[in-house]
């Protein structure tokens, strides 16, 4: 995590130093009025408006020991939404009060602010009312967890929601915890969440929250293009109703590690992309269908199932071929915990 800590006097920068200490393992820039500049410090630069819009764009983390006034000025210019923006903090120089002014939730700044209030042994201040009312937050529990939120509006809409009702919450997993306040399960109703990796929309306004799972096998001819390869996924996906974003990495056999239309292909959607051995592959359990043409050319019946399903748990689409690729989804292991 990258950390910019902000001070504007002496007693602001020995505030900033316990601040760094709790942020020890994390990656920090401090900075300080340059007649206060002292060791680990850099001075605060001018113009201030490129300044803090190039700190806003590089930190994970804000951290502003002074005012809230001071950090609204200089932020205010920068913000954009809930799912770019940094977690900004504001400390008083003394350390009475940790308040997290922005992105508390998807930015982290509710948690951030609490545990760093603990190691300054001050009065966190946390102002979100799914906090405040002890409520589920559904766009917190999912940044943490690792889910893609597929619409940020329809958070709105759940945390809006939640405060007047029990929200109903759909997964497609094991759920193996308790249900937190404001959680109920369900399957209908005008609000609601779902957590899968498919498209599919159960309440009138569904909040889908989609964990990164799948592992996408593919089986190619010599020579194709990454356009063949896009649209034979994209046929896939839209006929199993899957959102692309569930996809954590694309699997084939080693004897495609040069081809380029797949590299290509790959390195456009951001998906890391494996290579495995005949042998390996072999050791794949499970039932796959079968071709004497793949088992001449590469020792095996079957390449894109057989990797989709290396390092998952169960195949949830079979061999689809089209424009000389073959294409096969398998999902890793998955269940739903509220802790």
């Amino acid at each position: 995590m990258k950390i910019a800590i902000f001070a504007y006097s002496r007693q602001g920068c020995k505030t900033a130093r316990t601040v760094m200490e709790h942020f020890k393992a994390e990656e920090i820039r401090a900075f300080t009025k340059e007649r206060f500049e002292e060791s680990g410090f850099q001075p605060l630069c001018q113009p201030s408006s490129l300044f803090y819009g190039s700190m806003f764009e590089w930190a994970d983390t804000m951290v502003f020991i002074g005012s809230c006034g001071i950090a609204v000025r200089e932020i205010a210019p920068h913000i954009r939404d809930k799912k770019s923006d940094p977690a900004v903090i504001v400390v008083d120089e003394l350390a009475h009060f940790t308040i997290s002014l922005l992105s508390g939730h998807i930015g982290g700044a509710n948690a951030i602010a609490s545990k760093l209030a603990k190691s300054l042994d001050s009065i966190p201040v946390i102002t979100t009312a799914s906090d405040i009312n002890h409520k589920f937050s559904a766009d917190a529990w999912a940044t943490q967890n690792g889910y893609i939120i597929a619409d940020i509006h329809k958070a709105k809409a759940v945390s809006s929601g939640i405060l007047e009702q029990d929200i109903p919450l759909h997964s497609d997993f094991p759920v193996l915890t308790p249900y937190p306040n404001g959680l109920v399960p369900g399957i209908a109703g005008d609000v609601g969440i779902c957590i899968s990796y498919r498209t599919d929309e159960p309440f009138d306004q569904t909040l889908r929250l989609i964990p990164k799972i799948l592992h996408l096998g593919i089986g190619c001819k010599k020579g194709i293009s990454a356009k063949a390869i896009c649209e034979t996924v994209d046929t896939v996906l839209k006929q199993n109703h899957i959102d692309r974003r569930s996809i954590k990495c694309v699997a084939s056999i080693d004897l495609k590690a040069q081809e380029s239309g797949l590299l290509a292909y790959c390195q456009e959607n951001n998906w890391p992309v494996s290579f495995y051995s005949a042998e390996d592959l072999k050791m794949v359990k499970g039932s796959f269908t079968p071709s004497t043409f793949v088992q001449s050319v590469t020792g095996i019946d079957n390449v894109c199932e057989r990797a989709a399903l290396y390092g998952a748990e169960k195949l949830i689409v079979k061999k689809n071929a089209l424009n000389g690729v073959t294409a096969a989804i398998a999902a890793e292991k998955w269940e739903v915990r509220f802790e």
